[in-house]
């Protein structure tokens, strides 16, 4: 994002170049979003059978339960990454003139990018929390063997916890898009207009590289916390008992209570692996494949 307006893309190509650079990301980035969710179900501190990093969540899912596990629960965020990241992208293009409008504003502001970030997070947030239920569900160490594959697992949530239980977490959900995509895009456009403007092409890649890094990790530092209290929100099952947690903030502070503030973040060095340089990705594939878009069919 920059403070240059430009002609708004179609939203079909919005949502074409968004579903595309998800697409990129989550492939390469997946099995740090395994690790981040194993350790935010994680009860406690010092456990005996807890993981104790980061390394040894990876090399004992790959000893224990094989390295197929790592890509474990895929389908439902490879089924949604597209409307996903088409939408951050879409509904972001799509906010920035609208806010811009009702404030009276010819440019792009900070403040307006993170209003239009915000906006994005809570539309993207819609869409993604059932899948994410699905895909938490089947990350899940406790529930390994219980569901076989994507549509059984959906089956049996519905069978066995009604069709409301496919939207548990989305207040906790919500809260976690619009912390990061605030966070993400307003940062960008800081970023990007403190740094001196690229001269070449790869100049302007590794521009929008470095600020999708920071941008994400700035994200990331935001939206964990939300992202620990949905993520046991979704994993629990009605026949153990009635659930701990309900919304992020009464969640959080059970969570800090109980086990200290730190516990908010737990899995964020993998969340943070992943969406730091994730989030250079999604930007350097968005760019690249609008700037493509506008060169060859506007």
């Amino acid at each position: 994002m920059s403070a240059k307006t430009e002609k708004p893309l179609p939203f079909l190509f919005q949502f074409t170049a968004g579903a595309i650079a998800g697409v990129s990301e989550i492939l390469c980035m997946y099995p740090l979003d395994v690790a981040k969710t194993r350790l935010m179900l994680q009860v406690g501190n010092g456990g005996k059978d807890q993981y104790k990093s980061i390394l040894d969540v990876f090399s004992r899912i790959i000893k224990e339960e094989g390295p197929t596990r790592l890509y474990r629960g895929i389908l439902p965020p490879i089924m949604v990454e597209a409307p996903k990241r088409a939408i951050k992208f879409a509904s972001n293009d799509t906010y920035a003139p609208m806010y811009m409008k009702l404030f009276n504003s010819n440019k792009l502001t900070q403040p307006i990018a993170i209003m239009t970030g915000v906006s994005a997070g809570i539309t993207e947030a819609l869409i993604v929390a059932t899948p994410e239920l699905v895909k938490i569900r089947l990350q899940a160490k406790e529930n390994a063997g219980k569901y076989n594959g994507t549509l059984d697992c959906i089956k049996k949530i519905h069978a066995q916890e009604g069709i409301k239980a496919f939207a548990n977490g989305l207040e906790a959900t919500i809260w976690r898009h619009a912390l990061w995509n605030g966070g993400y895009f307003g940062s960008i456009f800081a970023i990007k207009d403190a740094i001196p403007k690229a001269k070449t092409k790869k100049g302007e890649l590794a521009t929008n590289f470095i600020a999708g890094a920071i941008g994400g990790t700035i994200g990331t530092s935001l939206n964990t916390p939300p992202d620990v209290v949905k993520t046991r929100i979704q994993n629990h099952n009605p026949a153990n008992g009635p659930p701990k947690y309900t919304t992020f903030l009464a969640g959080a502070r059970t969570i800090a209570k109980e086990e200290g503030f730190r516990a908010l973040y737990k899995g964020y060095v993998p969340k943070v692996l992943r969406l730091g340089p994730g989030g250079g990705i999604l930007l350097v594939v968005y760019d690249q494949v609008t700037t493509y878009m506008r060169a060859h069919f506007m």
